[in-house]
């Protein structure tokens, strides 16, 4: 692992009555000027420009106005029901008469609108159909919907393919033409932007009444929030502004019911929740629902306004993810298996692995830890009948892994049945007996693209803190200062320390009492998910770290704590 210092700019920005290490930390990511750094409601980017919103909101209008059945068809991961949340109670706020959601089970379906599901929406005999989070490469489904007279609005934030859906309106900041400053928006931000169009259009029609008020819209930002972040869609300015206004309703006591007894089942306190838990307690918990069973189990949670009722199914949610990390463990240990004999050099630069028993729900998480822990793009596939492979990809730096499968499936025709995705995750499918043969080429087109050097994995540092610096007003505007995320990383610093005291806490948890090189004062310090070979190891008295500082609170008593990303002895 290298540790290389985060890039700053030559000339550092005026952001204002700053400290000099926030302006700092804020530069290198980016940040130019003091207004980004504004996270009100007035600062988000206008809805106008979005394409097709004007032709969304006119569908909606009309669907409103004849209390038409709206059925929207949304995704089996935290994004999609997030997605499918917001769009059903922020229509029905609108005045909505009939809305309903449905969600295709992702080992009977798959993912999307395809045109088995469409079968399945029109037993609900639906007027409209929605999309949300998926859709805009569902030209088959769309067919199928156009043929039976069904009029279909897609909503979505996946990059196209070379054909769009012949939809009667879409929205997605990634269609082509589409000059929304942001192309970072998740599923569930798409169809907030739509909701505030519509609202807009209907405030114009005088559609609300004494009878029927405007409703405010910001009341759904707790769910935006967490679906902005489960689904690690880089954290801009925009995104920044959706994300800190729903974590303030959070901490501010005014999340919804479904989403506080998640978070009260996960032993967590709302007040002092940040974007760091929505992304590693919330998310899985939402997100074991779709990967184990079903996601609507998710979406009932967070649409329930009975406080009691809430709390039941974020403890079956609680369960799931109980379960989901027992089947990942015992896959990750499989795929360890096949590769540990291997010599970090000799492994491809891209790894494909497949189990014949491999959880479905499970192979995006197994990825990720591939990709983890030795540094280069993975793939893993579970068996998904009738002769098919379903595969799950994550990616490193430097390597588009929505673009490589496309030039994997370029130079390869028939060798991937289907594919779609991002930079860092994709998902595809191809027939069992063209897996040798996927393998090779997907590791070959990453060789092509990667050196070696791509492949030792790295960190960026946003330098030393000074001796002053270790201290707990530092670490809450740290805390502060964000909210932090994909592309907009978490402060994290690096140094050498002395090791007073190490012990193991729980089974893989090292615990660190250590002291500043200047030998000022001990620090707290915990690294998690450690190789337990390599410690605790007494022989080691120095350690080079890189860590994030934290507020830790223990028995109402606030104290810094090292947070290690990183550790090497010194």
């Amino acid at each position: 692992m290298r540790i290389e210092a985060r890039p700053l700019p030559t000339n550092l920005p005026d952001l204002g009555d700053l400290p000099p290490l926030l302006t700092r930390l804020y530069a290198a990511r980016g940040v130019q000027s003091a207004t980004e750094l504004d996270k009100g409601l007035a600062r988000l980017l206008p809805y106008q420009q979005l394409k097709g919103i004007a032709a969304a909101v006119d569908l909606l209008v009309v669907a409103m106005e004849q209390q038409q059945r709206i059925l929207i068809v949304g995704d089996f991961d935290a994004d999609g029901a997030t997605a499918s949340s917001v769009g059903l109670l922020g229509l029905r706020m609108l005045g909505a008469a009939h809305v309903d959601y449905l969600v295709p089970n992702r080992f009977e379906y798959g993912y999307g609108l395809t045109p088995e599901i469409v079968a399945v929406a029109l037993q609900r005999q639906p007027d409209l159909l929605i999309t949300v989070d998926n859709g805009i490469s569902s030209v088959d489904g769309v067919a199928a919907a156009n043929a039976a007279g069904l009029p279909v609005l897609v909503t979505d934030h996946h990059l196209p393919g070379a054909e769009l859906p012949a939809a009667a309106a879409i929205v997605n900041p990634n269609q082509p033409g589409c000059t929304f400053p942001s192309k970072a928006l998740a599923g569930v931000g798409v169809i907030f932007y739509v909701l505030l169009a519509l609202r807009a259009r209907l405030r114009e029609l005088g559609w609300f009444t004494a009878q029927r008020p405007e409703p405010n819209l910001a009341e759904l930002l707790d769910l935006v929030a967490l679906g902005t972040v489960a689904d690690v869609v880089p954290l801009d300015a925009n995104n920044r502004i959706l994300v800190h206004q729903g974590l303030a309703r959070i901490r501010a006591g005014r999340a919804r019911a479904g989403l506080k007894a998640v978070l009260e089942v996960a032993g967590r306190e709302a007040q002092r929740i940040s974007s760091t838990d929505l992304g590693f307690i919330l998310g899985p918990r939402l997100n074991a629902a779709g990967r184990l069973d079903d996601m609507s189990l998710g979406i009932e949670c967070l649409i329930c306004e009975d406080p009691v009722l809430a709390r039941d199914m974020a403890s079956q949610l609680d369960q799931l993810n109980q379960d989901r990390k027992a089947i990942e463990q015992g896959m990750q240990r499989e795929a360890l298996a096949r590769l540990q004999d291997l010599a970090l050099d000799d492994l491809p630069f891209g790894l494909c692995l497949f189990e014949p028993d491999w959880h479905q729900g499970v192979i995006g998480i197994l990825a990720a830890r591939l990709k983890e822990r030795y540094h280069r793009p993975a793939i893993a596939f579970a068996d998904a009948g009738g002769g098919l492979l379903k595969g799950s990809a994550r990616s490193v730096e430097g390597l588009h892994i929505r673009d490589a499968l496309d030039a994997v499936a370029a130079a390869n025709p028939g060798l991937i049945s289907k594919f779609g995705g991002h930079a860092m995750a994709a998902g595809l499918s191809l027939p069992q007996e063209n897996f040798t043969a996927f393998a090779a080429a997907f590791a070959a087109e990453v060789s092509r693209q990667l050196c070696a050097e791509d492949l030792t994995g790295r960190l960026l540092s946003d330098g030393q803190l000074a001796a002053g610096e270790f201290n707990l007003a530092l670490a809450q505007a740290l805390r502060q200062a964000g909210p932090w995320g994909q592309h907009f990383p978490e402060p994290l610093f690096e140094g050498r320390f002395e090791i007073i005291q190490q012990r193991l806490v729980g089974e893989k948890h090292l615990k660190l009492l250590l002291r500043t090189e200047c030998a000022t004062q001990t620090l707290d310090a915990i690294a998690f998910n450690i190789d337990r070979e390599l410690w605790p190891n007494p022989n080691v008295k120095q350690v080079e770290l890189a860590y994030k500082l934290d507020v830790n609170e223990f028995r109402g008593r606030e104290s810094v704590q090292l947070l290690i990303s990183h550790i090497a002895a010194a």
